[in-house]
């Protein structure tokens, strides 16, 4: 039987996988986190607990310090992060049109840059590896007009100073075109990354459900872009639940432990929100604290359980 295109592409992955356990024990696993903003107003204490509960090592943390008085507080953060002993991988930077990289507007790009001091202290002070961000405002997928690439690189410079200063790594996340408006691909933030030409500014952080719509294969995307790669947001086909849509999990986990991701302080962390076009609402919401324990519970168990059947040989 002919393979369709997508299966070639698998097996190539499955035969560089097959090859690379041979004769190996992988001492290191990947570094599995939880990107908590779609949690919502829920206490932060609350989800830690659901997080050690359910093995998650790290979390990675909404970047909710959109001004002085507002967001976390890295003394208290502290103190309860080292009581579930929990890491924080990175931040997750929230660029809406209010506050946007690539805005016509000099006032909105300057509040942009000031909202970025602020939460990169944040991951710096409770020592974070990177803070992500796409170029473009989430939940505007309309552009402004012709030149949003280079007022984002403009920006990007100052930011670059911004995150080489406090020793994070700032890292592009490419979305899909239902949502922003630039950026949609890993080729396109590598192009983005050449052009701001800055150390700080020099990682790409992925997101699953939005290489499904950009990307014709995501394990050869990983295995083309490995240099790239800081964080993977995690979910489903669906944007749910790992392990409840059709996604094939081991060809992201194979073509991860096949560029050495396991050996970095680079990142998995699950995002399930949902198909919406523009999922920023959930982080001023409430959800049933029962539906968030099982979107925990059933995406961390199913995908320590894929990676061991894997590394074990068993798949």
């Amino acid at each position: 039987m002919e393979l369709q295109n997508y299966e070639k592409k698998d097996l190539l992955v499955k035969e560089k996988f097959k090859e690379f356990l041979k004769d190996k024990v992988v001492k290191k696993r990947l570094k599995f986190s939880w990107s908590n903003w779609g949690f919502g107003l829920e206490p932060l204490e609350n989800s830690l607990q659901r997080l050690n509960k359910n093995k998650v090592q790290y979390i990675e943390l909404h970047g909710n310090v959109y001004g002085p008085d507002l967001g976390y507080k890295p003394a208290n953060l502290n103190k309860l992060l080292s009581f579930h002993n929990i890491k924080v991988s990175g931040v997750c930077g929230m660029v809406m049109k209010e506050s946007e990289i690539s805005s016509s507007s000099p006032f909105v790009r300057q509040r942009c840059i000031d909202y970025f001091k602020r939460n990169v202290e944040l991951c710096k002070e409770l020592d974070g590896e990177y803070i992500l961000f796409s170029p473009g405002a989430i939940g505007r997928p309309q552009k402004y007009d012709d030149f949003e690439f280079e007022r984002a690189v403009e920006t990007l410079k100052i930011l670059g100073d911004i995150f080489l200063d406090a020793g994070i790594k700032g890292a592009i996340e490419p979305v899909r075109a239902d949502e922003v408006s630039i950026c949609h691909t890993f080729k396109d933030a590598a192009k983005m990354i050449k052009e701001v030409n800055h150390k700080g500014v020099c990682h790409i952080a992925g997101d699953v459900y939005h290489m499904l719509h950009g990307e014709s294969h995501i394990g050869e995307t990983i295995l083309t872009y490995g240099d790239y790669l800081i964080n993977i947001h995690m979910a489903d086909t669906n944007r749910m639940a790992l392990g409840s849509g059709m996604l094939n999990l081991d060809i992201i986990i194979m073509s991860l432990y096949l560029i050495g991701y396991n050996n970095k302080n680079a990142f998995l962390s699950a995002e399930p929100l949902g198909p919406a076009a523009d999922p920023y609402p959930q982080m001023n919401g409430i959800t049933d604290p029962h539906i968030l324990d099982k979107l925990v519970s059933d995406t961390a168990s199913y995908f320590y359980k894929r990676e061991s059947l894997l590394l074990e040989g068993k798949v």
